[in-house]
């Protein structure tokens, strides 16, 4: 893990099910309305500040993903992507990435393409069960719910970024 971890220069996301719990609830508006978990969210800032690049590939099209992406920084944001693979394949060839450098979390069987690419297959607690078979890492905590948190924390751990960018967190505070 150590090893895949260290060549991570992109995350790569799902959001339904991975940034959010998977449902989808609609007001009497018709207006969608999504939940994201604020844990998810600093990890995320946390591999970015560690240099890592972090993008979202969904299948479904979301004006409440691009409120999402813009506020974490997040530029590279692909929509309505039926066949994830394509827009894999774009983002590999913009940034200059090889799959090894990828680490990439899903939940359906929709990600398999991409997942059996990456170099850091993930899926969540709660993903469809085919599709564990077929990654690197389960999180142990469910999509939506602080899983992509978990991968963040892993990635930056194993390849030794963590105390580089959460290490001024912990230095002025005695231990208990």
């Amino acid at each position: 893990m150590e090893e895949r971890c260290r060549k991570i220069r992109l995350l790569l996301l799902d959001v339904d099910g991975v940034l959010t719990d998977g449902r989808i609830i609609y007001d009497n508006n018709g207006l969608e309305t999504k939940a994201f978990d604020v844990k998810d969210g600093h990890g995320l800032k946390l591999v970015q500040r560690a240099g890592i690049k972090v993008g979202i590939i969904t299948g479904r099209e979301s004006r409440v993903v691009e409120h999402r992406a813009a506020e974490l920084g997040i530029a590279i944001l692909y929509q309505g992507a039926k066949d994830k693979l394509l827009p894999y394949e774009e983002i590999l060839a913009q940034q200059g990435l090889r799959d090894e450098e990828v680490a990439y979390v899903g939940d359906d069987v929709v990600d398999l393409p991409v997942l059996s690419r990456v170099g850091l297959a993930v899926t969540v607690q709660d993903a469809v069960d085919d599709i564990k078979p077929y990654v690197h890492y389960v999180t142990r905590r469910p999509g939506g719910r602080g899983a992509v948190r978990e991968v963040c924390d892993l990635i930056l751990k194993e390849s030794r970024r963590w105390e580089a960018v959460a290490g001024r967190y912990f230095s002025s505070v005695p231990r208990g």
